[in-house]
């Protein structure tokens, strides 16, 4: 006995345009869908972390969770022992970003890239930078002379790049090795 399978074409090229369209659109839909369920696990899986933290500390916080520009974001405000998990120019923000991260990873399988704020230092010392790399850029841009920054993180060199960049007449680069990686900056 023999079987037939017929496949269902479509009637016109359009139709089968369509269809891939779809398709295409569908995978597009879910890939975003599958991202963003991906970002909220690697919050949840974050704020479980640090809920433990400050739980064996003993202090004070509430944890916030949100996703912006593909990357999760994961927030800690309220109590007044967070300033000590901040630490010198954020070093120790940096080192439980990193223990958060691992964390993360070590649950969901997957290398996170979750940014942790405490406090607010995050945001403010974003605010300090952009406009550190405003007025170095207009310095450079007035006096022709190239500047060199100290050496920072690179989310703080992410963000004096991109405050230099909004000024035309001058751009940046990064140079050195970490953790002596520095911004300068030229004139065009």
């Amino acid at each position: 006995m023999s079987e037939t399978v017929q496949e269902s074409t479509p009637a016109s090229a359009e139709e089968a345009a369509t269809e891939e369209s779809s398709s295409v659109e569908e995978t597009g839909a879910e890939q975003v869908s599958n991202t963003e369920a991906l970002l909220v696990q690697e919050g949840d899986a974050a704020g479980d972390y640090l809920e433990r933290l400050l739980d064996l500390l003993d202090y004070d916080g509430d944890i916030d969770l949100d996703v912006e520009a593909g990357r999760a974001v994961v927030s800690i405000e309220g109590g007044g022992d967070l300033e000590k998990l901040v630490g010198n120019r954020g070093q120790v923000l940096e080192s439980l970003q990193e223990l958060t991260r691992l964390a993360v990873q070590q649950e969901t399988g997957v290398r996170s890239r979750l940014m942790l704020d405490i406090a607010g230092w995050r945001a403010g010392r974003r605010d300090e930078l952009s406009e550190l790399g405003r007025t170095t850029a207009e310095e450079v841009l007035r006096t022709g002379e190239e500047a060199r920054l100290r050496p920072m993180t690179p989310f703080e060199r992410k963000i004096i790049h991109d405050a230099i960049a909004a000024v035309d007449g001058v751009h940046s680069e990064s140079e050195g090795e970490e953790p002596n990686r520095k911004v300068v900056v030229f004139k065009r």
